[in-house]
């Protein structure tokens, strides 16, 4: 805390408390205080007064970011206008919170460690994933294990404290164990032994990786478990190396400090690493046999795990090995001698060519390619080649050892497409942001006219294509809005049966008769929470999308069953995560989609339709309710073959309740009653007025908290609703409805909003009971809305 203000910081570390927060706080009220405080105390979250004596928060902004980059700082202050927020926000501060409104003040703390523990969570899993694909190209261009095992050190060392790191390697044929590479502070490489009661025989012989303690030691000791060889380590982490189904070694890091702690983290990071390591090991023990003797080449190329291979420069197979085979997908050795590289196996021979021409000149090659299976898929597989010439240096052949990366390559895809619609969504929700206040005042003016205008003006049908052109636009945006997850949901607990029970019918009617509909709903399907409205319309959009792909007819198809997606599928499904989900399955026996069209469907705009048949929204709504309901959705097609969306929403152990019980509304939109409108666009709120007024009710204008509050001091009549935007300049429109039940108890409240970032939206949920009416908005959606609202029961603010 920077705070010069005791009683102030004594205030923002209750409210901080407040909000379940166990930690410990540390305040500094000058610039040296902090520099010296950031060089021994390493915070989570930075809470700054906006000025203090001689120092102010854009200097502390400063500080924290040279001194602690990546801790998120808020700025507590007691008045702040709307410019210096937003640049503290442009300089990198995550939040602010006014002194009167420290309530705030936990939840922002709150929502910065959220979103610090996911930058930190994914910034390390892309640093595992660059480490990993690291060993595995140093392990296809170096050419032993003295050189390789160094350089891999020196990558897990950048993952993780490292500085004591050793790899043991255990021989079956003589029974020992050595150690080809061995990094300590404190002792020398040990000479190779037979298997004794260490510990890293106790890895090696239980397979399991291990977390070492003192504590832990001295347990194994006493079982006889383990014996004690060489100085005892403080922490000490061994996993084992594992390749064709075996452990081959061991790979351990361990610590003699006390301010250097080994922990789970490592072992996860260690065991990652272990199988690339592993690999590694056997690549290079594999290309070392390879060169040293052709004596043993039978046997090393049977037992390798990499496909190998021998071949002549025209493409025809003179040796594989049992994982070649494997790799390709035929049958046998003999099936696939018959066939040629350049003919049978590459899927583009110029491919194939342009390789050739490389080896050649530099008689060894790495190198990536897309070959084709028997069974005619592709993969991509990388390739290390070595010319072998006779003693006139003409080309007998090449000897070649391969790799099947298709499934790393698939991952990396899926970072991509991940991140690139992120990046959308982001782009998506600023825009449709921006149109909303536009779109309000040119609605809510094409209405104001249409009332004005006889039933036969010539006017009114330019108005009406003005105001359909309007409705056409606030589609969009909403449609947008849904795509970048920044959509109103009321998410509520569901029986997903139950839901499409009772949209059966409207799902028939949708299709049309020459589309048969099946359901295939598992029974005792567990129950989700998602908005119900916001779920009809996935379901209502796939099915839609089914039809117009079998315009001669077809099946369409809906199946639920619970789902557990254990962690095999979610390596191989970029971002999910293991765990118990009901899956919702939609599938057509319609035209299909190829690979390239997959990889677009859900990007807004983009469609395969004609001109004028679609917006290209309907896939990328669908993408963002499931997002956003904390959902995954896969799409699996082939050209001819139809189409199948696997959405996969998670279980939630509570039973699905009943509807919230409606109340009765009044058959007119007119009114009497008293309005106070508070909103900081100026066009939008005289719009409102005017709205309100032909309809009969009474309005008070104010275009921001501070002189809505003075206005209401000055006003001695009764007040019967407070109508507010959400976001406003200096307080927001929760913060005032709360100042305006304190002084005006029993006013109904309602929400107005051009987007819905903002203080009553916390991750896209809208909390219960909280009236809110979305812009752009209709003259008469606002008349329903208002006479809605006054007509309810007290509902909270």
């Amino acid at each position: 805390m920077v705070e010069d203000d005791a009683q102030d910081a004594a205030l923002a570390e209750r409210e901080v408390r407040r909000a379940d927060v166990v930690c410990t706080f540390r305040r500094v009220d000058t610039r040296d205080s902090m520099v010296e405080a950031l060089r021994e105390f390493v915070p989570d979250v930075i809470l700054t007064d906006h000025s203090l004596p001689g120092f102010g928060a854009r200097e502390a902004l400063q500080l924290a970011q040279q001194l602690s980059p990546g801790t998120p700082v808020i700025v507590v202050t007691g008045m702040l206008g709307d410019e210096p927020a937003v640049q503290y926000m442009q300089a990198g501060a995550t939040d602010y919170v006014v002194k009167d409104h420290l309530r705030r003040l936990g939840p922002a703390v709150l929502r910065a460690l959220d979103t610090k523990r996911s930058r930190e969570a994914q910034a390390r899993a892309q640093q595992l994933q660059a480490a990993i694909y690291r060993i595995a190209q140093v392990a296809m261009s170096t050419p032993g294990l003295r050189e390789l095992l160094p350089v891999i050190h020196q990558i897990v060392g950048e993952l993780m404290p490292a500085k004591n790191l050793y790899i043991a390697l255990y021989d079956p044929a003589s029974e020992r164990l050595s150690f080809p590479y061995f990094a300590d502070e404190r002792e020398p490489a040990p000479p190779p032994r037979r298997l004794g009661k260490g510990l890293t025989e106790y890895v090696l012989r239980t397979g399991q990786p291990l977390l070492m303690t003192a504590e832990l030691h001295r347990d194994l000791e006493r079982r006889g478990e383990v014996e004690l060889i060489g100085a005892p380590s403080i922490d000490w982490i061994g996993v084992p190396l594992a390749a064709g189904g075996r452990v081959i070694g061991v790979l351990a890091a361990q610590s003699y400090s006390p301010e250097v702690r080994l922990g789970e983290r490592e072992k996860d990071i260690l065991q990652f690493v272990s199988t690339q390591v592993a690999m590694a090991i056997e690549r290079s023990h594999a290309e070392a046999e390879l060169r040293a003797s052709e004596a043993t080449y039978r046997s090393l190329v049977e037992d390798s795990p990499f496909g190998i291979f021998r071949s002549t420069p025209d493409g025809q197979l003179l040796a594989v090995n049992p994982a070649l085979v494997s790799i390709l997908g035929y049958d046998s050795e003999e099936e696939l001698l018959h066939k040629n590289m350049a003919a049978d196996v590459y899927v583009d021979p110029a491919q194939r060519a342009r390789l050739l021409d490389e080896v050649l000149m530099l008689d060894s090659l790495t190198g990536e390619s897309l070959w084709r299976r028997k069974d005619a898929k592709t993969i991509t597989v990388r390739h290390t080649a070595r010319v072998v010439r006779d003693a006139e240096g003409r080309v007998e052949y090449f000897n070649v050892l391969v790799e099947d990366i298709t499934e790393h390559k698939l991952l990396e895809a899926q970072l991509r497409q991940a991140q690139k619609m992120e990046a959308v969504g982001r782009l998506a929700g600023g825009i449709a942001h921006d149109f909303n206040n536009l779109l309000t005042a040119i609605l809510g003016s094409a209405d104001l006219l249409l009332d004005t205008l006889s039933p036969d003006a010539p006017e009114r049908e330019d108005l009406d294509e003005i105001r359909k052109a309007a409705k056409r636009a606030a589609d969009l945006t909403r449609q947008l809005l849904a795509f970048s997850r920044q959509q109103l949901l009321a998410p509520q607990v569901l029986d997903v049966n139950a839901l499409l029970t009772n949209l059966e019918k409207l799902l028939r009617r949708l299709i049309g008769e020459h589309i048969e509909l099946r359901t295939a709903l598992a029974p005792n399907v567990g129950a989700v929470q998602a908005d119900p409205g916001q779920l009809e319309q996935v379901i209502v959009n796939l099915a839609v999308n089914a039809r117009d792909a079998m315009p001669q007819g077809g099946q369409l198809t809906i199946e639920t069953a619970n789902a557990e997606l254990d962690e095999a599928y979610a390596a191989e499904h970029f971002p999910a995560r293991p765990g118990s989900y009901v899956l919702l399955a939609v599938t057509d026996t319609g035209t299909g989609m190829d690979a390239q069209t997959k990889s677009h469907i859900f990007e807004p705009f983009f469609t395969t339709k004609e001109k004028g048949k679609g917006t290209g929204l309907g896939l990328a709504t669908v993408y963002g309710i499931v997002k956003q309901s904390d959902g995954y959705i896969w799409v699996y097609s082939e050209p001819g073959h139809g189409t199948s969306f696997k959405i996969y929403l998670p279980r939630v152990a509570e039973a699905p309740g009943p509807a919230r019980p409606g109340f009765e509304l009044s058959a007119s939109v007119r009114g009497s009653e008293t309005v106070f409108v508070v909103e900081d666009d100026e066009m939008v709120r005289a719009l409102i007025r005017r709205m309100l007024e032909t309809r009969g009710y009474t309005v008070l204008l104010a275009p921001h908290g501070d002189e809505a509050l003075q206005l209401l001091e000055r006003h001695p009549g009764r007040v019967d609703l407070l109508m507010t935007d959400v976001v406003m300049p200096g307080m927001s429109g929760r913060d005032l409805a709360d100042r305006v039940a304190e002084r005006r108890p029993g006013i109904k409240v309602l929400y107005l909003s051009g987007y819905t970032d903002d203080a009553i939206v916390r991750h896209g949920v809208l909390e219960p009971g909280i009236a809110f009416l979305q812009k752009p908005f209709s003259a008469d959606a606002l008349a329903r809305k208002v006479r809605e609202v006054l007509d309810s029961p007290r509902q909270p603010t």
